[in-house]
């Protein structure tokens, strides 16, 4: 029964999934507006301006690697691992599919249309053959991609009439091709590595290639005679993309030797070069060029805005996640949320803008399985058996660090009182130190100490149950209380606000509701609406609601004043599974998911 409605307001999205020696392309919108990529089955538009503005479409049934607007601006095609292409409307928000075609039998990785919208090429990796050229109305051949003999990691579809399609491949040739139907003409073979990226110039004269060996060539855009070489080498890395200037005047490239270099076309020499890091994450493995943006993305999913005229530091930074979010938390004053990722980042996130920043410094490395903040730190537990903390105002990690004698599962902390819970023990801190541990045999899952820190409620994986104990705060000991029983595996527990509830969720759909200090049913309606495991658990402010999040995909928010209502937010983060939920208000939540995205979701009583 629906007693309230709800409406998504931001979406963080994700940044680019990376891999170190793969080449990712970003596509531009004709109209300027947005950009796009892809993570895992999601693509994602995102606003140009304001980043923070997203869309995303999840109806690629596996990992999508490429996407592409028309130049009409109206349709978006995408491609996919399997060689499935996905062409959908871009006006509506549904995003109507239009056609889906299945031009080649392995993974795609690049695409792109004729500039009247007829024609498409893509390329991959095919098991027949490495690329295919079709009319994108009907999906009928309109010549063949042949002539390489490995992978074709890049194309091009000539500008202007004569039509041409250029190619890179990993034979380390650039395959040039005329028609329609589209024939092969030659292979240019300046390059000694992989062919990474080709690209016509707007007008469509010149074309530019680029490879691993560092190397960028110009060549004429119809007869594909070489013009001449950009530096000697262009980079001391491999080249992963080029971009060109709308009056093709300029050219961007971006490499692995962790720089971006802007060049004039004339005269073959570099403008400015942006030197964006040192680090191996700092790669640059893709870029565009869209109006007066300037876009090159780093391998750890970093996009980076260049500024032309100060190449020292860049107009802004995207940053965020590109692996599964394991943990959420609120600062005290509500104005900032914390996400922490699978690979051991953790990102700040402004809630008036979405402007973000990572942490800095060693954090653990690996996966972040809680999280909790105090005024001026925030404490975070991972599968490295530590517990460590950073400092708020330089968002830094200090030197402290916790050993734990096995992996956290989970962790809270109340006015002075920091509990954590590892598959073996119960380890309560005081003052960063351990003042009290309790060995337990039934793997603990969750963790939550109550507001005035009196009780501690503690999930048990192995025998199903909530384990409840007071806690004396003069001799730091825990007591038993009282033992809550489910039906599965305990996936989390938190106390209300108020002190007068805990809630506990499991593994078999249950979301459960107990009095305090009893631990009795708080009543008899059962709250099992979800369709498999409930991952998180979390309370308004105001202690009326409850809002749970599920491996099913969906956010279920429970009243607790009228328990026979409930309001399900279906498909928050399709096809991922909701890893944390919170309330930063009693009418707005945020949630986290495998897919990357933190949402922001207003939610309304009716």
């Amino acid at each position: 029964m629906n007693t309230m409605s709800y409406s998504n307001k931001y979406i963080y999205s994700t940044l680019p999934r990376t891999q170190r020696g793969q080449p990712i392309v970003l596509g531009g919108d004709p109209k300027g507006k947005n950009f796009l990529y892809t993570n895992g089955n999601s693509v994602i538009i995102r606003n140009i301006e304001n980043p923070a503005i997203s869309d995303i479409y999840t109806e690629h049934s596996c990992a999508v690697n490429v996407a592409k607007y028309s130049p009409s601006g109206f349709y978006i095609a995408s491609g996919d691992q399997s060689g499935k292409i996905r062409i959908w409307d871009t006006v509506n928000k549904e995003h109507i599919l239009k056609n889906e075609f299945h031009p080649i039998g392995g993974p795609i990785k690049d695409i792109s249309w004729s500039p009247d919208n007829q024609r498409m090429v893509v390329v991959g990796e095919g098991r027949e053959r490495f690329g295919h050229v079709f009319m994108s109305e009907t999906g009928t051949s309109v010549g063949e991609i042949s002539g390489q003999s490995k992978p074709i990691n890049s194309c091009d579809f000539r500008p202007s009439r004569p039509f041409r399609i250029v190619t890179g491949s990993e034979d380390n040739t650039v395959g040039v091709f005329e028609g329609p139907p589209f024939k092969f003409k030659m292979t240019k073979q300046e390059h000694s590595r992989f062919v990474q990226a080709v690209r016509y110039s707007p007008n469509g004269n010149l074309f530019a290639s680029a490879g691993f060996d560092g190397k960028v060539f110009l060549y004429d855009g119809t007869n594909a005679d070489l013009i001449s070489e950009m530096g000697s080498p262009a980079h001391k890395g491999g080249v992963y993309g080029v971009a060109w200037s709308a009056d093709s005047t300029r050219l961007l490239t971006s490499s692995g030797d962790k720089t971006c270099k802007l060049w004039d076309v004339e005269t073959k020499s570099v403008v400015s070069e942006f030197v964006i890091g040192n680090q191996v994450e700092d790669q640059q493995v893709s870029c565009l060029w869209q109006g007066n943006y300037l876009l090159t993305v780093s391998l750890n999913g970093f996009i980076t805005y260049l500024d032309v005229n100060n190449p020292e530091k860049p107009i802004r930074t995207i940053k965020g996640h590109n692996k599964p979010i394991t943990v959420l938390a609120l600062s005290p004053d509500r104005s900032t949320i914390y996400t922490g990722s699978h690979d051991g980042n953790i990102v700040n996130w402004s809630i008036e803008n979405g402007e973000n920043d990572r942490v800095k410094g060693v954090g653990h490395g690996n996966q972040i399985n809680g999280m909790k903040l105090d005024n001026d730190y925030l404490y975070t537990c991972g599968i490295d058996d530590s517990l460590r903390q950073v400092d708020v105002k330089s968002n830094s990690y200090t030197d402290l660090q916790v050993k734990l004698n096995a992996q956290p599962r989970g962790m809270d902390f109340n006015s002075n009182v920091l509990v954590t819970a590892t598959i073996k023990e119960i380890i309560i801190l005081k003052n960063e130190k351990k003042v009290f541990n309790l060995p337990v045999d039934y793997e603990p899952s969750a963790v939550a100490i109550n507001p005035d820190a009196s009780f501690i409620a503690v999930g048990g994986a192995l025998d199903n149950k909530v384990h409840v104990y007071k806690f004396n705060d003069s001799t730091n000991a825990l007591e038993y209380a009282a033992d809550c029983d489910h039906l599965g595996p305990i996936t989390d527990c938190s106390f209300s606000p108020d002190g007068e509830y805990l809630v506990a969720s499991d593994a078999n759909r249950k979301v459960i509701l107990y009095k305090v200090p009893e631990f009795n049913l708080a009543h008899k309606q059962d709250w099992g609406f979800h369709n498999a495991r409930v991952n998180s658990v979390a309370w308004s402010p105001n202690s009326k609601q409850v809002a749970s999040g599920s491996l099913d995909t969906t956010i279920i928010v429970w009243s607790v004043t009228s328990p026979n209502k409930h309001t399900i937010i279906k498909n928050a983060h399709p096809q991922s599974q909701i890893t944390r939920v919170l309330w930063l208000d009693d009418e707005t939540i945020v949630s986290v998911g495998q897919d990357c995205n933190t949402k922001i979701w207003n939610v309304t009583p009716i």
